[in-house]
């Protein structure tokens, strides 16, 4: 609850700090278009997910028809996007399927885990790719190309990544002793879900393929969104800056990302010659966007359920 309470706070305080009267009106001014390129991405998002959660499951062996994964994926979406934490829909779809699974609910679990770490390799790869760009074209392209960018920043997330994984390494082997009994019990298993929803015949190429495709339009609808406000963000930006911004939203403050999100957007749209406000605007429209095209559909879905089941 604090968290939640923290996130707003802290979005609450950027809106004040950053002119409220500018940001409002640059989000009434969001052309219908952009809207509904938005709402259309978002259902794209979610379709695709949920194949991508079908297929993993079916590597599994657990079969769940295509109507049902869309159905469950847009109930857990909107749980997700509700309620503090971000996994609650997740442990949503894991209950709601175990009974069709032939493993229980550890099978439905590893489908669902499973699922959301090909997507974490999508963003990834993106993330990668992104930090590989700002650390070697930027500086190419020189000051004329971004008179406004500050010479000294564009290697500065590489730093940052490369200090992560220093961290993580230094970490890692002191955490290893108290896991490894754990870990000879579960690797075996894990190793056999992973071969199955990842290598054999031909699943890593659906996987990257359908997880490059869903980070993708994260990143155009959060562009469509930052165009909406008038800061059309180039090339380099999205591949760059809002990838940053989305991995802001794995902080446990907020809900849904909210404030975290916000408060990135506000710092990194600066770094291509727009405002805090602008970044702002469009990180708010963006949060719209997912509001109205995931959550309002799962509300309706679980509304339709209710009413049924009552009858």
């Amino acid at each position: 609850m604090l968290a939640s309470l923290a996130g707003l706070a802290l979005l609450a305080g950027l809106i004040a700090l950053l002119d409220p009267a500018s940001i409002a009106a640059a989000l009434a001014r969001t052309p219908p278009g952009h809207l509904l390129a938005g709402l259309l991405l978002v259902q794209f998002q979610t379709v695709l997910s949920a194949v991508r959660w079908r297929f993993t499951a079916a590597r599994l062996g657990h079969a769940i028809p295509l109507g049902a994964a869309i159905r469950e994926y847009y109930l857990g979406g909107t749980l997700n996007l509700l309620l503090p934490g971000g996994m609650a829909g997740d442990a949503a779809r894991v209950y709601r399927v175990k009974d069709s699974a032939d493993g229980g609910w550890r099978q439905a679990a590893t489908a669902v885990v499973l699922e959301r770490l090909s997507g974490q390799i999508g963003f990834a790869l993106l993330i990668v790719s992104g930090l590989i760009a700002w650390a070697f074209f930027l500086p190419q392209a020189g000051a004329a190309a971004l008179p406004e960018f500050p010479a000294a920043l564009p290697r500065s997330p590489l730093w940052l990544a490369a200090a992560c994984g220093l961290a993580a390494a230094i970490a890692l082997p002191m955490l290893l002793p108290a896991l490894r009994a754990r870990l000879r019990r579960f690797l075996p298993v894990a190793g056999r879900a992973l071969r199955a929803a990842f290598w054999t015949r031909g699943a890593l190429a659906v996987q990257v393929g359908l997880s490059l495709l869903i980070t993708g339009s994260y990143l155009l609808a959060f562009g469509v969104a930052s165009d909406a406000v008038g800061a059309s963000l180039p090339i380099l930006a999205v591949v760059t800056i809002i990838p940053l911004c989305l991995l802001s939203m794995l902080i446990p403050v907020g809900v849904g990302g909210w404030g975290t999100r916000e408060a990135a957007a506000a710092a990194l749209w600066p770094l291509f010659g727009f405002t805090a406000a602008q970044g702002l605007a469009a990180s708010l429209l963006y949060g719209m966007m997912s509001l109205a095209g995931a959550a309002l559909p799962g509300l309706v879905l679980l509304a339709l359920e209710l009413l049924r089941r009552k009858r």
